[in-house]
């Protein structure tokens, strides 16, 4: 529709298409339509009958906000559907719209006096700052030059202090280097004439021993010329003597290993018997007794090792004798099987005589050990005969306080029990105030935002307000003065043209004037907000306050059971470890075989004499027991060496 001069001049149809938003170019030379269905049209403008125009689909939905750029180039338009598009301005060649003049930009800024008053005053302040930071850090640099300096001067005294120290310690270490070197070319001389001495003498010791060696090489040779004729002689004699030997060793020894064999399944019995009566005591003396027996095996091992090696040796000596009569057996082979047989059985006996005499050793060593272990056991029997007595004393004593520890265990387990209820019950009411001041705090947080919310929307309506009253003023004025031209009416109808570009296009939102009671409404909704907040931060306040003394209250009550606690604790430790002692005390009294009425005597403090009979009773039957067996093992000795001396 096209108006001129209060009438209708052309009236364009749009099919059946609500417009929504009208922009006109400045140029005057097109005008831009927005439809409710999304699409924008750009209508040539003047307009036509009918109308000539280009369709371009933007939005999903219709347009409500349309606006060409100030150069006529580009077109911005916002939709329902939330989205802003931008399209380029071109004629149907696809070339820009001209301008008609360039747009000249002011050289000076418009700004108010106050905010350049701010600036000018914020422009000093830094100013101000900026010296201010540099007289400080040409204060601090020349502090610290002069600490550097200071730190160099001292560290610069120190290097040529330690530079002299060193210096003289470098001189010391060399003179006392050339005195070393002087030292060890005296002692090289004077080792390298003892080494000559030395040297000479030894030369000469080794030709004198040389020459007595040669000597002595001779007359054994004569020696074994004169053996060999000796020995020819006497082999006749030791065919017969070794016959009668033989047969009397196998008998005498077998008659021995009888005998030995026997004894020794006495001896096991006797220690299968000896180990039943003295099982207790063994207990106790186990210890030495692993030790002793250790020992006794090492001995044993140690002499298996020699008669091992000397078998060897005499194995060895025996195949360099076979070597040098294997010249001899080429001549009388006889003679040597029999010579050589009278050497093996030779180192047979010899063998068999010194393992006994080295048995013989040890079994008196053994039994100079046992009769000094009896001793220590003796002395060790009456330092338990006393410790036995004191801990009689004082087993009275500690059965008393364990059974009133007991007692006074009993009520504090109770309390403790009550007490952990206690604790209990109180963290789950700490759990409930967590949860109530979570709620709490959710709640205001809520509230907060609520008045948050509340006041921007206040700031914008009273924003608002202000726009429409400061629009209403201009709009006043600038009727006041259209409302002058009345009586010329063309300079009213550019006024009015005037008052509608003014007013109608230009960009500024469409204001709504607010209604008073909303504003009322509002002003109660927020009192009655503020009241609530303010109830809500008096309550949180009273049960914080509540809260922290509970608290302190918990915190103080669990101080004092977790006290408690630990004083019973030790105190349970304390009569364990006493109750431990006590156990101790009679498993050893029962290992040395006393019943417990002799370990622990009467509460009435009675005497033990009859404990001290039995003990000694006992210790007297162990002694008696010790020295058959050492007597036993004296005659085993004396057996030996006189099974040792029958057959030399």
């Amino acid at each position: 529709m096209n108006l001129a001069e209060s009438q209708v001049v052309r009236d364009v149809e749009s099919d059946d298409v609500v417009l929504t938003q009208i922009a006109l170019s400045r140029s005057g030379r097109m005008m831009m339509a927005g439809t409710s269905s999304g699409s924008i049209r750009s209508i040539k403008f003047p307009l036509t009958v009918p109308g000539e125009w280009a369709e371009h689909q933007a939005h999903a939905g219709a347009v409500t906000k349309m606006r060409l750029s100030w150069d006529d180039q580009y077109l911005f338009s916002g939709g329902e559907d939330g989205s802003l598009c931008l399209f380029r301005v071109q004629d149907k060649e696809g070339r820009g719209l001209k301008r008609d003049r360039e747009t000249q930009y002011a050289e000076e800024i418009l700004i108010t006096k106050s905010d350049l008053e701010e600036k000018n005053q914020v422009m000093t302040e830094l100013k101000t700052r900026v010296e201010e930071l540099k007289m400080e850090n040409e204060y601090q640099l020349r502090l610290k030059d002069m600490n550097y300096n200071e730190k160099i001067k001292e560290l610069t005294e120190k290097f040529m202090q330690e530079m002299e120290t060193l210096k003289t310690k470098h001189q010391v270490l060399k003179t006392e280097k050339d005195k070393d070197e002087v030292r060890h070319t005296e002692y090289l001389s004077e080792i390298g004439s003892r080494h000559q001495r030395d040297q000479q003498e030894l030369e000469s010791m080794n030709n004198q021993k040389l020459m007595a060696e040669y000597e002595k090489y001779q007359e054994l040779q004569a020696k074994a010329q004169k053996m060999q004729e000796d020995y020819e002689r006497q082999l006749t004699f030791a065919e017969e003597a070794k016959e009668q030997a033989v047969s009397e060793t196998t008998e005498y020894y077998e008659g021995q290993k009888a005998e030995m064999e026997a004894r020794l399944k006495q001896i096991e019995e006797e220690k299968e018997h000896l180990q039943r009566e003295h099982k207790e005591t063994q207990r106790q003396m186990e210890e030495d007794a692993d030790r002793e027996i250790l020992d006794v095996k090492n001995k044993y091992e140690r002499r298996l090792r020699d008669e091992v090696e000397a078998n060897m040796r005499l194995k060895g000596e025996t195949g360099i004798m076979k070597k040098k009569f294997a010249t001899l057996e080429r001549e009388r082979k006889e003679q040597k099987e029999e010579i050589q047989r009278l050497h093996g059985e030779e180192s047979k006996l010899r063998s068999i005589i010194r393992s006994l005499e080295k048995d013989i050793v040890g079994l008196k060593k053994e039994i100079q050990e046992r009769d000094e272990t009896i001793q220590d056991k003796e002395k060790r029997i009456y330092d338990l005969k006393k410790k036995n007595q004191e801990l009689e004393k004082f087993k009275f004593v500690l059965d008393y306080k364990i059974k009133e520890l007991k007692k006074q265990i009993e009520p504090r387990e109770t309390e403790i029990k009550a007490k952990e209820e206690q604790i209990n019950e109180m963290e789950q009411e700490l759990d409930q105030f967590h949860k109530k001041n979570q709620s709490l705090e959710l709640r205001i947080t809520e509230l907060n935002q609520k008045l948050k919310a509340s006041d921007k929307e206040l700031r914008r309506e009273r924003q608002r307000v202000h726009d429409t009253e400061a629009v209403c003023k201009r709009f006043q004025t600038d009727l006041h003065h259209t409302v002058g031209l009345i009586q010329e009416p063309k300079a009213l109808k550019e006024s009015v043209e005037q008052l509608y570009r003014k007013h109608v296009g230009d960009d500024k939102p469409e204001l709504v004037r607010v209604d008073q009671d909303i504003q009322q409404e509002f002003g109660r909704q927020r009192e009655h907000l503020e009241r609530s907040v303010a109830s809500l931060r008096k309550k949180l306040a009273k049960d914080s306050e509540i809260h922290r003394a509970d608290n302190v209250r918990i915190m103080q009550e669990n101080v004092t059971l977790i006290r408690e606690i630990n004083d019973l604790r030790k105190e349970l430790k304390i009569a364990r470890g006493q109750v431990h002692d006590f156990e101790v005390a009679l498993t050893v009294a029962k290992k040395q075989g006393m019943g417990v009425s002799a370990a622990f005597p009467d509460r009435t403090g009675k005497s033990t004499s009859s404990l001290e009979s039995a003990d000694a009773v006992e210790n007297t039957r162990i002694i008696e027991m010790q020295r058959n067996e050492i007597r036993r093992q004296r005659q085993r000795i004396e057996e030996l060496e006189s099974g040792a001396v029958r057959p030399g």
